[in-house]
């Protein structure tokens, strides 16, 4: 008894430990580890940060993963953003006004975390920001604009200027103005009509799975089996691809000459890639860096690659691009957070 007690403590510790793992960050501006953004996009975004830091003080950094169990953590995404925000110290210490935007990629969860000097202060106006602004261009997979429009969204209501305009004239505010109302306008247009134009190609593809099919052998009209019975007809590979929703199979047997024809339907997005061995969309990759870029070398990244149905297991290593000279690679100001802010998904 006092062994297995022994050894649940142990596990129990384990486990705990695990839990409390983050990502060490490269920088205090832009840590995209998820690979949502190419270096022209963090150097963008990198600026905007940095001028904020400049121009008002306030320490705002943009994480992204991909996803939160892979640092232990299953759940909610509000405890791992705070527990991320404090273990790097984001904001002054004294303030306590830093801001993190975190991207948590596969999970499909987002949250911008803020200081305990705001107090529950921007919980609203954060969640306004993640629902009209940010989330709209996550749902088309426009991760770029969605991060970058929301770290805009974000300054403007820490600081009631938008990047570039701390020093602007009030004419050229209004002009600015004038110019993102025409991009949100022009936003909401393709939101409303991507559905509409979709939806023939949705249509197509759902008349095109139904339609009857005729036994090649004998004319008769075939059965599409449900679900339930369908697997019994699916190579192993086929059926972890199912688990996986990366494909989606048919199968149509003939009920005079049980003929059976399989047909695949591979999903529009996914985060599973073909394998190289039993060729089934079952691989998952992560992304750990080896070496951080820095302004004077290039870095390296290792991604590790598993099959989840032959499991087949292999490395690629790859070179990160010299960051530019606008970066840093400095620490936090020691700022803390008490869980105020908000979430969304997508």
């Amino acid at each position: 008894m006092r062994h297995f007690i022994l050894a649940l403590f142990i596990g129990l510790a384990a486990i705990s430990a695990r839990a409390q793992t983050y990502p060490d960050y490269t920088e205090i501006y832009v840590n995209d580890f998820a690979d949502l953004l190419s270096e022209e996009d963090e150097d963008r975004i990198r600026g905007k940060l940095q001028e904020l830091r400049r121009e008002r003080g306030i320490e705002f950094t943009v994480v992204t993963i991909g996803l939160m169990s892979d640092y232990g953590h299953v759940g909610d995404i509000e405890p791992f953003a705070t527990g991320l925000f404090n273990d790097w110290q984001v904001g002054n210490a004294g303030r306590n006004d830093g801001v993190m935007l975190l991207v948590a990629r596969y999970d499909r969860k987002l949250r911008i975390e803020v200081g305990s000097g705001y107090g529950n202060d921007k919980n609203i106006p954060m969640k306004d920001i993640i629902d009209d602004v940010i989330v709209p261009r996550f749902k088309r997979d426009d991760y770029v604009g969605g991060i970058e429009d929301g770290v805009d969204a974000v300054i403007f209501d820490l600081t009631g200027s938008y990047p570039g305009e701390y020093d602007a004239s009030f004419a050229q505010k209004a002009l600015n103005r004038g110019k993102r109302f025409l991009d949100w306008i022009g936003g909401w247009i393709f939101v409303i009509l991507a559905p509409l134009l979709g939806f023939p190609v949705q249509a197509y593809r759902r008349w095109q799975r139904n339609k009857p099919r005729i036994c090649p052998n004998d004319g008769s009209q075939m059965e599409r089996l449900d679900e339930a019975w369908d697997d019994n007809h699916l190579q192993k590979g086929q059926i972890t691809e199912e688990e996986l929703k990366s494909v989606d199979y048919d199968v149509w047997v003939c009920p005079k000459c049980d003929h059976v024809t399989v047909e695949a339907y591979k999903a529009w997005f996914s985060r599973y890639s073909a394998c190289r061995s039993c060729g089934y969309r079952t691989v998952e990759g992560e992304t750990e860096i080896l070496e951080p870029a820095t302004t004077s070398s290039t870095g390296t990244k290792r991604i590790d690659y598993h099959c989840l149905n032959c499991d087949d297991r292999w490395s690629v290593t790859r070179i990160i691009p010299r960051k530019s000279s606008s970066s840093s690679s400095g620490s936090f100001g020691g700022g803390s957070s008490s869980g105020g802010g908000a979430s969304g998904s997508w």
